[in-house]
């Protein structure tokens, strides 16, 4: 409107005040974050909400970590096509598959905790959503076969990853293991999927998978149980109701937050103890400089009130998690780990 336009009353003024809000909150849903809202009617995207494409991203992080770990990659167009069919089959595929397969199991729990999610608000049928999770594990394990055949692998290595992490996915998620219900299992397991696998998978891609690789991935998912531990704070109620272990539900909100950044901080800065006796020093220097605004948001955000400033807590520390992980990576392969 310019200065000299009338100014008269718009009986749609309070919609359009509040549309911003509207748009914040569908967008939220269909990113897969907290804070969002029910309403949306195309089934693609409803089916896109169900895969929950903010989770992809540490693990299509993971697989450059894993290609840096490697020591192999360079920066030819056949490498990055190979590393963004990886990402591909990490992130949109088997983290789809996942994310679907845990809402399957889950709908009576996010009926309770999140009830604007697809299943528990009727946007999607149950035989909808069992067709999407057969079809993104086939589009996975026919992805991750293809990988192997253009690397050139006598043994199927990326296929037997992803066959595996897929196994880890169902136990995690379907009864009767169902190892969400232990808070100490599950979260271990969700910190391994979202470090370790797509570590291996972006390092088998380009390298040699060795035990060594193998070992510190799995004590860096030390740290990714502690950032699991803050998916738990949003469904303490739901959780405690149907009786699942998770740690806030187990040891209180209060000791739950400690225990979730003392294992974040503690094994991050053991993996840059290694890198000192391996002479990377200088990563590892970097590595500690990077855990130190993860513990200062802590501080600030996360300890004062766990239930509040989960989502705030998370989006200003873990993009310096995610660098303090391809730091590793590229010291693990200038060392020739």
């Amino acid at each position: 409107m310019s200065e000299s336009s009338p100014i008269t009353p718009d009986p749609n003024q309070s919609e359009a005040v509040a549309n911003p809000a509207d748009r914040t909150a569908k967008t939220r849903q269909l990113l897969g974050m907290k804070g969002a809202a029910p309403g949306e009617t195309s089934i693609w995207k409803i089916r896109l909400q169900l895969m929950k494409p903010i989770t992809w991203i540490p693990l299509i992080w993971g697989v450059v970590c894993g290609a840096a770990s490697s020591g192999n990659y360079t920066w030819s167009l056949e490498n990055v096509l190979k590393a963004a069919t990886c990402m591909l089959l990490s992130g949109p595929l088997l983290t789809g598959y996942t994310q679907t397969l845990n809402d399957f199991y889950d709908r009576e729990i996010d009926a309770i905790n999140e009830p604007y999610r697809p299943i528990p608000s009727g946007a999607i049928s149950v035989p909808q959503v069992v067709t999407q999770i057969v079809a993104l594990f086939l589009a996975g394990i026919a992805v991750a076969f293809t990988l192997d055949l253009w690397a050139g692998h006598e043994f199927p290595n990326v296929t037997v990853l992803a066959l595996f992490g897929s196994f880890i996915a169902f136990i995690y998620s379907a009864p009767p293991l169902k190892l969400k219900q232990n808070g100490w299992l599950g979260n271990y397991a969700l910190g391994a999927s979202y470090i370790a696998l797509p570590w291996w998978a972006g390092h088998a891609l380009f390298g040699e998978l060795n035990w060594k690789i193998a070992v510190l991935t799995l004590i860096y998912s030390l740290a990714g149980l502690g950032i699991a531990i803050v998916n738990d704070f949003k469904s303490v109620e739901g959780d405690r109701q149907l009786g699942l272990q998770s740690l806030p539900v187990m040891f209180g909100i209060n000791t739950a937050a400690w225990i979730c950044v003392v294992m974040i901080d503690v094994f991050q800065g053991l993996i840059a103890a290694y890198l000192v006796t391996i002479h990377e020093n200088l990563y590892a220097a970097i590595l500690v400089l990077l855990i130190i605004p993860q513990i200062t948001f802590q501080d600030m955000y996360f300890l004062r009130d766990p239930l509040k400033n989960d989502v705030k807590y998370q989006a200003s520390a873990q993009p310096f998690l995610v660098l303090g992980m391809l730091v590793a990576g590229l010291a693990l392969g200038h060392a020739g780990i």
